[in-house]
């Protein structure tokens, strides 16, 4: 095969969408969201012989890169969703909760790694590494349920939100770390908190502005005002990416800003709210759910089960122990905790990468590299799984609209 064979990448493409198609049918006779059937089919193939087309150097980049596009619009529709004057008015019991399912998870990982008799330092970096949550992997399970303006989606996500900030500056700690082993240290701590107070301050002209600027701005056709949508997404999204702060707070921010906007468009904003949520979640979202299920390294448990499981137990019993210490507190009920702890629990990149610089830098070693990347990838794929089942299970009892 010479050169790039799009026949073959769009046939492997339709056959990833015939098969989540079909999984996910099966999935709505139990009224589990078909979006998970991606994840599972993603899972699958990569015990195939279709791996090796994914795996192969010009398929490889295009899945990933569909892959962020598809995280970029599934957020950006969330954003479009968040009601951000709302959500100021639970601000201090997010940030609790911010605090409590961080803290716990991260004593618990700092234990463990104490107890498996690594050393201070790296006891306390992977016990940071217990701390993350990666909403793009839950949130969209919140949409599907239409939990996103309930309790439990608003704590969900705010927590989140300030989870990535917390990601930002474990990844630069670590660089730095590793930067000042290696006799090169550059400071780069600094520019990351220098970067997300830029961000921080761009988005709140942005949103405080641009409505006044665009209030008698009609878009002549859809066409229009998804081009500005775009404008915003991939800007904010970009820039995230560029200062490190991530593609994931830039893309719901974007949508944060647009909220206003699109409400001025009316019934043109409205359809495109919808053409967004359709194009995410029948498209985009599929491939990234497909991606995440293709990449889970569940292996890595045949090969360090003992010390994957330990560190998994470590990063999610944590959290829902730091979750369920809002129960006397008053801030919330048994079954929210309980629900939002797990929805918290999703662990993906930053996990992974951090392991993988330590790793290459030769300060930790293979069988707790394997590990690492073997609990954040179970994470990923249990964690969806089984917050469906609590909310099924336990029904709009469990949460607040």
């Amino acid at each position: 095969m010479n050169g790039f064979d799009l026949g073959r990448l769009l046939v492997s493409l339709s056959s990833i969408f015939l098969l989540t198609f079909a999984v996910g049918y099966f999935f709505s006779k139990f009224r589990i969201p078909g979006i998970l059937a991606a994840l599972f089919v993603g899972m699958g193939l990569s015990y195939t012989p279709f791996s090796t087309i994914i795996h192969s150097p010009q398929f490889e980049n295009i899945f990933s890169f569909l892959s962020n596009l598809g995280v970029l619009f599934l957020l950006f529709y969330i954003g479009l969703q968040i009601e951000l004057d709302e959500m100021k008015k639970s601000s201090s019991d997010i940030i609790w909760l911010t605090v409590l399912n961080t803290a716990v998870p991260f004593m618990f990982g700092v234990i463990v790694m104490l107890l498996y008799g690594y050393g201070w330092a790296i006891a306390l970096v992977i016990g940071m590494t217990r701390m993350p949550t990666a909403e793009a992997v839950i949130v969209p399970i919140l949409d599907e349920f239409k939990m996103i303006k309930t309790k439990i989606g608003t704590f969900i996500i705010g927590a989140g939100v300030l989870d990535d900030i917390i990601e930002v500056i474990l990844v630069g700690i670590v660089s730095v770390w590793i930067g000042t082993k290696a006799g090169e240290g550059h400071g780069e701590l600094a520019v990351l908190i220098a970067g997300i107070s830029a961000f921080m301050i761009l988005s709140w002209i942005f949103y405080r502005y641009l409505p006044r600027i665009l209030h008698n701005y009609k878009a002549r056709d859809l066409s229009s005002l998804m081009l500005f949508a775009l404008i915003i997404l991939f800007g904010f999204g970009g820039f995230g990416e560029y200062i490190e702060i991530g593609m994931v707070v830039g893309a719901i921010f974007a949508g944060i800003i647009m909220r206003p906007f699109f409400e001025c468009n009316e019934e043109k904003g409205e359809l495109l709210s919808k053409t967004t949520q359709t194009l995410s979640y029948g498209f985009f979202g599929v491939l990234f759910f497909f991606w995440v299920g293709f990449n889970a390294d569940i292996e890595g448990f045949l090969k360090e089960p003992l010390l994957a499981i330990v560190l998994y137990l470590a990063g999610t019993v944590g959290k829902i122990v730091g979750v369920l210490l809002m129960v006397p507190m008053k801030k919330l009920t048994f079954k929210e905790a309980v629900i939002i702890g797990v929805g918290l629990d999703a662990r993906l990149t930053t996990e992974i990468i951090i392991a993988q610089l330590l790793f290459s830098s030769s300060i930790i070693d293979a069988k707790l590299f394997t590990a690492l990347v073997a609990a954040s990838s179970f994470t990923a794929i249990t964690v969806p799984l089984l917050f469906t089942l609590l909310i099924r299970f336990w029904g709009n009892t469990a949460y607040e609209k």
